[in-house]
C-alpha cells in the first residue's frame, strides 16, 4: 500500500518535470476537492489541471518538484492521510499538503488535497 502512495506523488513530480499538467493532475480523483496555497478552491481532476497548465506556461516554467512524504496513516484498508512537504526550484518555495488518498478499483489516487505555504517560508 505505501509504495502505491509513494508513486503517487513521483507521478506528481515526473508530470511537473515536463510540464505536463494532465500527467501531473493524472494522480487525482475526478471530482477532487483542492485547495491551492493561495486558498483558491479546485473542484476536479481537470480544474486541476487547468490551473497547473497556467502555472507551467507561466511562473514554474522549468521548474523541478521535489516530495518528500513524512507521514502515511492509514485510516482503513482504502484509506489514508498524507502529510508532503514540496520543494520547488528554482524558485525556492517550499509548501506543506495534507492530502487523503483513497483505493479504487483501479489503483489509489487522490481524493482531497489542501496545500499551504508554511509560516515563515516561501
Amino acid at each position: 500500500m505505501t509504495e502505491e502512495i509513494y508513486a503517487l506523488w513521483q507521478r506528481m513530480e515526473q508530470g511537473w518535470a515536463v510540464g505536463d499538467a494532465t500527467a501531473f493532475a493524472s494522480v487525482f480523483a475526478e471530482d477532487v476537492d483542492f485547495v491551492t496555497v493561495r486558498g483558491e478552491e479546485l473542484f476536479g481532476r481537470q480544474a486541476v489541471a487547468r490551473g497547473h497548465a497556467e502555472l507551467f506556461a507561466g511562473p514554474y516554467r522549468d521548474t523541478k518538484l521535489t516530495a518528500e512524504i513524512s507521514l502515511v496513516r492509514p485510516l482503513t484498508d482504502a484509506i489514508s492521510v498524507v502529510h508532503v512537504t514540496s520543494s520547488i526550484a528554482p524558485a525556492g518555495i517550499t509548501t506543506h499538503a495534507q492530502a487523503v488518498v483513497v483505493r479504487r478499483a483501479d489503483g489509489w489516487e487522490v481524493a482531497a488535497f489542501h496545500n499551504m505555504i508554511p509560516k515563515g517560508r516561501s
